[in-house]
């Protein structure tokens, strides 16, 4: 485990396409998941410590955005060579196991990861209805810690500011979890 940070935000950046495998089975494109009011991608994994911690509130807060028009997807990138626990079987379970009321899906080659410029798990890139990107931050103020009461929900918040005026929030907390494990 490589703890690393992400970027800030390149306001406005188009959201590259896509066309993965997800694990029902089907293939998805960006067009696929694109919501009428925003689009949320993120970069995930089934091992992580970050991910995992925070995984209730991932598919919590998915849900609440995908109420609000905002399309959801994850994709996992690492290598499922070296670390076969985020290989394309384990997705399957992991993704019924916790309940994902979004697609997930399998960048193999991680050419999707690279465009995006995904750096670590759990990242969240979140897009305005016309694909430009307007959140590129972290989940909520708890990190990996349990969440409370005076937990700052800034995903959901981005995503709420974002629906209602087309632009994200100016100031921005970067993501922080494992690096992407990317292959040799």
């Amino acid at each position: 485990m490589v703890l690393t940070n992400t970027p800030i935000c390149d306001f406005g950046q188009a959201a590259p396409d896509f066309d993965l495998p997800a694990t029902d089975g089907s293939r998805v494109r960006l067009s696929d998941v694109r919501g009428k009011n925003g689009t949320l991608i993120m970069f995930i994994c089934n091992h992580c410590p970050y991910v995992v911690s925070v995984l209730d509130r991932i598919v919590d807060d998915a849900r609440l955005l995908q109420k609000e028009g905002v399309g959801v997807a994850a994709i996992c990138s690492n290598d499922a060579y070296n670390y076969p626990q985020d290989s394309f079987d384990n997705m399957v379970r992991f993704a019924k196991n916790a309940g994902f009321s979004f697609p997930y899906l399998h960048d193999e080659s991680q050419r999707v990861a690279r465009a995006y410029g995904a750096v670590c798990t759990p990242d969240f890139f979140g897009y305005d209805s016309a694909l430009g990107l307007q959140y590129r931050g972290r989940l909520d103020s708890a990190g990996k810690n349990h969440a409370d009461s005076r937990t700052k929900r800034e995903l959901i918040e981005a995503m709420s500011q974002i629906v209602a005026t087309g632009r994200g929030p100016e100031r921005q907390t970067p993501s922080m979890g494992c690096s992407i494990k990317w292959k040799r």
